[in-house]
């Protein structure tokens, strides 16, 4: 059990992590009908195209600064309860665009909600923007814009997210450019829905520091070695990658694998109600089933924290707290 270890997390979309139970109550506040997507107090999807739908159902619950607000408030708090001592939230400007408040007061909410969390719990929390690869480079370049202005100070990092199918990492190069030049970390998806070579492109074209998921790269041995010798850290999900059937199971997921290479690895929730689990339970499941002993999952909590973005006075604090 790992009940006792205190646990950091680098990879979570903010409205995946909205639980059934706050998604009804929004629901009931602007009386929307979300008999298609929660059943039992149970989101339903079959498939990635149908989880990103169902996602988007979810998401659009969520309508004002104070909705905002109230969801990183409730996440936080929940994380920090079980033992969580810092997070990074990915949130989308481009959000708070559709739904009609704006990129600036979509990111003014979370980060009260952060704030907040931080006042009751002491959890530190920063916020990861992100580009959405199915809307395509010129709007990834237009959000990249805006987060280099950094808007506000919680923005520490940058993101691509969506549909890992469509389009290249090449194409969404010169997003990346904008946000390394204004000094914010950089993260990408890559290796989850699509293979090896989409984790090589990311590494090729865009230089990150951290690759979400990234665990398809099991796929190509020489790709393991480059990812352990350049020491880029991965943002592991094993409880997504199970759900979404990218490996069948816990023991046939790669995250061992990767630990045994000398890869660097941490462990994410993703979207945990949607994938029917939590930080903790991504914590067990190393212990129970993965046989990760308390001292190597711990060590991938410090990765986290080393690899985090934040300044480093809070790394530090951080750091000391382990």
């Amino acid at each position: 059990m790992t009940a006792h270890l205190k646990m950091a997390e680098l990879h979570c979309h903010i409205e995946g992590a909205a639980s059934p139970a706050l998604a009804l109550q929004m629901a009931r506040k602007y009386n929307v009908d979300v008999s298609g997507i929660i059943r039992d107090g149970t989101y339903v999807w079959e498939d990635f195209s149908r989880f990103l739908t169902c996602y988007d159902a979810v998401a659009e619950l969520f309508r004002t600064e104070e909705d905002y607000a109230l969801l990183a408030e409730t996440y936080l708090t929940e994380l920090a309860d079980a033992g969580t001592i810092y997070s990074e939230i990915i949130v989308s400007p481009d959000h708070g665009n559709t739904i009609g408040i704006g990129s600036d007061a979509y990111i003014a909410g979370l980060a009260a909600g952060i704030e907040a969390a931080r006042a009751k719990t002491g959890i530190e929390g920063r916020m990861i923007i992100t580009i959405i690869r199915h809307l395509g480079p010129s709007a990834a370049e237009h959000t990249a814009l805006y987060a280099a202005r950094r808007t506000h100070p919680l923005v520490t990092g940058f993101n691509l997210a969506g549909d890992e199918r469509l389009f290249s990492v090449a194409d969404f190069a010169r997003a990346f450019d904008i946000p390394r030049d204004s000094g914010l970390g950089l993260t990408i998806h890559a290796g989850e829905m699509a293979g090896a070579f989409s984790v090589r492109d990311a590494l090729d074209h865009v230089r990150p520091s951290r690759i979400s998921h990234g665990v398809r790269a099991i796929e190509d041995d020489d790709l393991v070695r480059r990812i352990a010798d350049e020491g880029v850290v991965l943002e592991t999900c094993p409880g997504s990658n199970v759900s979404l059937q990218v490996f069948p199971d816990f023991t046939a997921h790669p995250l061992r694998a990767l630990h045994a290479a000398g890869c660097r690895v941490t462990l994410n929730s993703d979207d945990p109600p949607f994938f029917h689990t939590s930080l903790r339970q991504e914590y067990e499941i190393a212990s129970q089933v993965m046989d990760f002993s308390d001292e190597q999952i711990d060590g991938m909590t410090r990765t986290a924290i080393e690899a985090a973005f934040i300044d480093e006075a809070t790394r530090a604090r951080l750091l000391a707290s382990l």
